[in-house]
């Protein structure tokens, strides 16, 4: 059987190299993709990995030679097929898309939920978001409607990671976190969310939701280099069976296409954290895959997959259930120098006991 060529953006970075890992266990695209990266190339260590058949390096999405660079590298690689990651570079192929196959957010969603504040804007009075407002640097107590702790951070259009946040518990800390920041004019306050961080993948095809994930951060890689204690890589987490997240999640994407007037389409990773009643609340939309994606993947849920046989025409191949049942003791692990480990039954060892 022949390969199809897959450019995948963003290539470097752990999520793109996760979506490959998961189309590589797929039983109908292992060893069928000829993957094709491009990245500005800050991280070296994804192009020597061996996941791609070439990297190429190239400039921002927002660069002057940007799109004349990347359609070189399409008509040379006879690319027919597209993974977009980094949600600016997202923004901009739904804006201005090449003429290749590739899962297409809708461009006035992917627009609207780039920041966290045009997404709290836009599901305001909802209920399905934290509390928040805007703050400048030159702040009084008195124009701060939040109690603390609360969260502070840039909302700047595609920041990922926790960058620039931080819980400051009093008004002094506020007040110096606004110091050190000093680049950014502006920021934002949001309710601070005591209960689990959680994930939920949603794959739709034109309106109808195909398959849903519900996945729990527990910790974060180097954790201790971060002020707010959150890198943005999970170190150990787990895979969950909660459709009140599903719920949630689900309601707030509608809710956005029905403001925007679009119909939902592609691959959406929203982020949720529960409030002091277990209620969980939208933190943030992705418009890309997540890390997670091979973890589920290794779980028997890859959403690579299935957006391949959408984009390849072969939809009688998907499976019907919107999800899988995960053992309620299944933990992922993940290190800086490993793959990810999923194992479906964890069981800690007791004291001077080995692990089985």
């Amino acid at each position: 059987m022949d390969k199809i060529n897959v450019l995948v953006t963003g290539a470097c970075g752990v999520t793109s190299r996760s979506v490959v890992r998961a189309l590589n266990k797929s039983e109908f695209f292992k060893n069928r993709c000829n993957f094709i990266g491009t990245d500005v190339c800050y991280n070296l260590y994804g192009i020597y990995e061996g996941l791609y058949s070439k990297v190429y390096k190239v400039p921002g999405y927002n660069a002057p030679e940007y799109r004349e660079i990347m359609q070189r590298i399409i008509d040379e690689n006879n690319i027919e097929y597209a993974v977009i990651i980094p949600e600016p570079e997202v923004l901009y192929w739904s804006e201005h898309p090449f003429n290749v196959k590739f899962h297409r957010i809708p461009p006035k969603f992917a627009k609207s939920v780039l920041s966290k504040f045009s997404l709290y804007s836009l599901l305001e009075g909802t209920g399905l978001t934290p509390r928040f407002q805007l703050v400048p640097k030159n702040v009084t107590p008195d124009s701060i409607h939040l109690t603390f702790p609360m969260w502070i951070r840039d909302y700047s259009e595609g920041t990922t990671s926790g960058m620039g946040s931080f819980m400051p518990k009093n008004f002094e800390q506020l007040s110096a976190w606004l110091k050190i920041n000093e680049h950014v004019d502006t920021f934002m306050l949001s309710e601070y969310l005591p209960g689990r961080n959680l994930a939920c993948f949603l794959l739709y095809d034109n309106g109808k939701l195909l398959k849903y994930g519900v996945a729990e951060r527990q910790t974060y890689l180097m954790a201790k280099v971060a002020v707010s204690r959150i890198t943005g890589n999970t170190s150990q987490g787990k895979l969950l069976n909660d459709t009140r997240v599903l719920d949630v999640a689900r309601r707030a994407v509608e809710k956005i296409c029905e403001r925007t007037g679009e119909t939902m389409n592609g691959l959406v990773v929203v982020d949720l954290k529960e409030d002091a009643n277990g209620l969980p609340m939208v933190t943030e939309i992705n418009i890309r895959h997540v890390a997670f994606t091979s973890s589920f993947a290794n779980g028997g849920l890859n959403f690579a997959e299935t957006q391949f046989l959408l984009l390849t025409g072969q939809p009688e191949k998907i499976s019907e259930e919107l999800t899988l049942e995960f053992p309620e003791d299944n933990l992922i692990l993940r290190d800086v120098d490993g793959l990810p480990i999923y194992l479906s039954h964890f069981k800690d060892a007791e004291i001077g006991a080995a692990y089985e």
